[in-house]
């Protein structure tokens, strides 16, 4: 039997430009929902990603004549806005050197610090071998390009391993985010604290009584309600307390997402009185909600816990969600039950001093990610020793 053809690399200036068929027959849990042709379709015919905004679709495929066989979502960037893998120091770096940094190629999903298959294979493919094909793809094409450097935003930790293999420098990051250990119920998570953290979560848990709040979550038909324009108010009203703050995503991003893609949406709200004062809209994966863009039009104490934290983990406990992976930052988190989790990406750096210099910086970095685990791991107020088994 003679070997199989090798893979031919195309690159696709619009995610339309593979069929919508054909690119979601690479997905599977660990892409969904991110990777699906639906929302990286809604980001770009929104305007929420273009060249207007320094995001350049360039969409890798491997073909094996006319059947696709490995895809990644890569944007060509020509600064680092909308990241969430701050590299603005090493742009500095390497200018004051005299070397360009941008243009620089990207795989990853705009705007979504969220870990996932970053490079996807067809089911009946060698995945390390396709993986192995695309990142050398993104670098023969990078370089043929003229562009600085290739980065790979919060992948898997076998891509990543994948990765470094092929070349690329691997860098760890850190979130908090909340694991279901089995808990029958909101009072047994809450079993796992030490008494004076339990007491002050409860206490934050009745302020929305008090205020005259009540939360809910809306899925599926009870979307149909949400006006999108909502959305996009909540999402600017926090977006707009930042100096650094930009208003990426368009009204039409919320309303393409609720019309195109309402089985993976969630909206948490909180009204008082019938009028609504905060939210939150999150994202459904395999067992996983994705927190993603929250907002207030009034300030009430610990609405954000609220809405973002407890009432998302107590509706997970209910429905046997694995975990909340509710985005980057926030060191609140920890305290309420949120642990560390890493993250990886990866990057390859064509400027020899560069790349040193970058790996350099990574070696010291990850030192003091790993050294700072068990202290994160113990500002989360959890009792020592072993889960008990929950109460049913």
């Amino acid at each position: 039997m003679s070997d199989p053809l090798p893979p031919t690399l195309r690159i696709h200036r619009a995610i339309t430009e593979v069929p919508r068929g054909t690119w979601d027959a690479l997905l599977d849990d660990a892409a969904r929902p991110f990777l699906e042709w639906a929302f990286l379709a809604a980001l770009e015919e929104s305007g929420s990603v273009g060249p207007h905004v320094g995001w350049h679709p360039r969409h890798l495929t491997l073909w094996r004549g006319a059947r696709l066989v490995a895809a990644a979502p890569a944007y060509l960037k020509d600064d680092s806005h909308g990241e969430f893998v701050a590299d603005w120091s090493w742009a500095t770096a390497t200018e004051r050197q005299g070397v360009r940094y941008y243009p620089k190629l990207l795989l990853t999903v705009p705007f979504t610090p969220v870990t996932g298959r970053r490079m996807l294979v067809a089911a009946d493919e060698d995945r390390r071998a396709r993986e192995e094909e695309l990142a050398r793809a993104a670098q023969e094409y990078a370089r043929a390009e003229g562009f600085s450097s290739v980065h790979v935003h919060f992948a898997t930790e076998a891509e990543a391993t994948t990765l470094e293999a092929a070349g690329y420098a691997v860098r760890l990051g850190v979130q908090y985010q909340w694991r279901n250990k089995g808990y029958g119920s909101f009072e047994d998570f809450l079993g796992r604290f030490h008494a004076r953290r339990r007491h002050q979560i409860r206490r934050e848990l009745r302020a929305p009584a008090a205020q005259g709040l009540t939360l809910r979550t809306l899925r599926g038909e009870e979307l149909a309600g949400v006006e999108p324009d909502d959305l996009y108010r909540l999402y600017a009203s926090t977006v707009d307390k930042y100096p650094w703050g930009r208003r990426f995503l368009t009204p039409d991003f919320f309303a393409r997402m609720l019309s195109t893609f309402r089985s993976s949406c969630e909206v948490v709200e909180a009204r008082q009185d019938g009028r609504l004062v905060a939210g939150a809209f999150n994202l459904v994966g395999h067992r996983v909600l994705y927190g993603r863009y929250w907002g207030c039009f009034e300030e009430h104490p610990f609405l954000h816990f609220n809405v973002c934290l407890y009432h998302p983990v107590a509706e997970a406990i209910a429905r046997g969600l694995e975990r909340i992976e509710p985005g980057a930052g926030g060191e609140h988190k920890l305290t309420r039950g949120f642990e560390p989790s890493l993250t990886w990406s990866a990057h390859l750096l064509f400027h020899p001093g560069v790349d040193r210099a970058v790996r350099s910086f990574l070696e010291h970095e990850r030192a003091a990610v790993l050294a700072g685990l068990p202290r994160w791991q113990a500002e989360t107020g959890f009792k020592r020793g072993p889960l008990v088994p929950p109460t049913r």
